[in-house]
Parts: C-alpha cells; sequence; structure tokens
C-alpha cells in the first residue's frame, strides 16, 4: 500500500482505489472535514501529478468526467482549499507523494482505464439524511423530498409561502454557486414548473439565497451533491437520438393551452411539416398579441433544440 499522511490528510492507495482522509487540523476548510472520508475507485481517476510549490507541493487528482456526483453539483466551483481531490505536501514529503502518484498512474496504465466521461457515478455522494443551515434557511434532504425552512431574514415572501417541500422525482437539476464572501451564491432546485423561472435567488421560492457564513453556506454543495446523484446522469441526456426534452414539451403545451389547442403530447422531433407547423402557429401568436417577443424568442429556441 502507497500512503501519505499530512496536516491536510492522508491518502492511501491499495491498488484498487484511493481512500482520501480529511485532516483534523483547524486549518481544514470546515466542508472538506464534514464531507468525510472519500473512497475513489480507480476506474474513477482519469489522472494524478505532484506539483511542487516553493516549500510545500501539491497532489492533485482528477477524476473522470461524470463519476462524481460533487464535481457535477459544484461544476469547478469549489474555492481550491476545500477540494477533497487536492492534498497540500510538506517538502520533506515530497518523494513519498511522488511515489503515490507514481503507484496510481502505473494501475491505471495495468488495468487499461479509459480516460472517456463515465456513463454513470462511480462515487455515491454525501449520505442521506443531510441537513444544513445556511444564511437563508435550513435545506434538508432524506433521498426523497428535499425541505427548505426558511429564516427569519428570509425574504417576506418566502416566508410567507411557508417551508418549501420539493419531491426529488420533480427536480430536473441543482444549479449551486458558492457564497465567495464578495459575491452571494445561491442554492436552486430547478422543477419541471420553474424551468423557466428567471426570479432572483432571494425570491425564488425555490432557492436559497447564499450571503451569510462563507464556509456555513458552502455545506450547501453536500445537499446539492447528494440530490444531484439521486437524478439522471448527465450521459442520458447527451444522446445524439433522444425524445423531446421536457423543456420542449412543457414551452409548446403552454402555448396550446393558450391558444385554445388540445393538449396531447406532439409528434415524436425529427417531423419536418411538425416543426413547421409549430413556428408557424407561434408567429400567428406573436402577431395577435398572445405571446411577447421574449416569450415568442425563448418557446421557438426550446422547439428547435428539440429537434
Amino acid at each position: 500500500m502507497a500512503e501519505i499522511i499530512q496536516r491536510d490528510g492522508t491518502w492511501a492507495f491499495d491498488g484498487t482505489t484511493v481512500r482520501i482522509t480529511p485532516g483534523l487540523h483547524r486549518s481544514v476548510p470546515l466542508f472538506r472535514q464534514t464531507y468525510g472520508e472519500i473512497t475513489v475507485p480507480l476506474e474513477a481517476v482519469a489522472g494524478i501529478v505532484y506539483e511542487p510549490v516553493r516549500k510545500r507541493g501539491r497532489l492533485r487528482m482528477r477524476l473522470r468526467e461524470g463519476a462524481d456526483p460533487l464535481l457535477h453539483a459544484t461544476g469547478g466551483r469549489l474555492p481550491d482549499p476545500a477540494d477533497p481531490y487536492r492534498l497540500t505536501v510538506d517538502v520533506d514529503r515530497s518523494g513519498v507523494a511522488e511515489y503515490l502518484a507514481e503507484e496510481i498512474r502505473h494501475a491505471l496504465l495495468l488495468d487499461q482505464i479509459p480516460g472517456e466521461p463515465t456513463k454513470a457515478y462511480l462515487l455515491p455522494g454525501p449520505p442521506v439524511p443531510v441537513s444544513v443551515r445556511s444564511s437563508d434557511g435550513t435545506v434538508s434532504f432524506d433521498g426523497t423530498q428535499v425541505r427548505v425552512d426558511w429564516a427569519d431574514t428570509s425574504d417576506r415572501v418566502k416566508r410567507a409561502t411557508g417551508p418549501r417541500v420539493i419531491n426529488v422525482a420533480d427536480v430536473v437539476r441543482v444549479e449551486w454557486l458558492p457564497n465567495s464572501g464578495y459575491e452571494d451564491g445561491f442554492l436552486r432546485f430547478v422543477t419541471r414548473e420553474t424551468v423557466f423561472s428567471k426570479l432572483p435567488a432571494e425570491k425564488d421560492p425555490y432557492a436559497l439565497d447564499l450571503w451569510g457564513n462563507v464556509s456555513r453556506d458552502l455545506l450547501t454543495a453536500l445537499v446539492a451533491t447528494a440530490v444531484t446523484a439521486r437524478l439522471p446522469h448527465p450521459s442520458a441526456h447527451t444522446g445524439a437520438e433522444r425524445e423531446p426534452e421536457p423543456e420542449q414539451e412543457r414551452a409548446y403545451g403552454d402555448v396550446a393551452r393558450r391558444r385554445g389547442l388540445t393538449a396531447s403530447v406532439p409528434p415524436p422531433a425529427g417531423h419536418h411539416d411538425d416543426l413547421l407547423r409549430r413556428l408557424r402557429e407561434l408567429g400567428e401568436l406573436r402577431r395577435d398579441g398572445v405571446l411577447t417577443d421574449e416569450e415568442f424568442a425563448r418557446t421557438k429556441a426550446v422547439i428547435l433544440r428539440g429537434f
């Protein structure tokens, strides 16, 4: 086994998995300590490097795209100190760090681990239930439902609606932006009904506005990751042949209702005549003043994307 123990944490490789344990020192960010130990299967690893930096070096592991729901949920926006796949290494342990990196690279070659994106998550994300208290309220997830209890400082419209409960089956995607200390962040649960909503986070009843304690607000990424891990994998939306996106069907359904058409599901994508018919109807709705220019452009884009 190859292992390196540092104040920042411990990385151990047994030939099949890399076990990452955060350090207990106060310098280790709260997010990493709360996320806890991560077991990374070798097939999830894309590469690893040791980077010497002045008096200290850094081990940096890169995972295959689509392997980790944490990386997908945070979109590369985690601050460097909170990134669990970076390890600060003292200069006198640089040899051990280089040995560990070489052992992992050698195993990747022997097992012929591919570098392309995965078609399923290879890491489970944080366990549930998980609950985090943020500046805008407390968000909890039990594996099937998200619940948001607003804080006294939340917008009065949010507080007036009461606690928000969202079934994970209704979530289309999770959007997360950290609170940087200079600019507010947010955690938003986009549902089928709110996919076109443009409300700012401070007024959106499906979003938490992150403006307070930076370290505490960063923990909302735990909930974002836990929910993301239970949504369809990103690869499910990238196939060349797929059914029309839900946004297309909803957008067209809204137009149909406003025009008094039947609410039946439109024919499969790829039918040229159907495309022309929909665009012609949209044009008529705009000329009649039923749709604004913005609504017309948005719905047209969704329909074209579906075809």
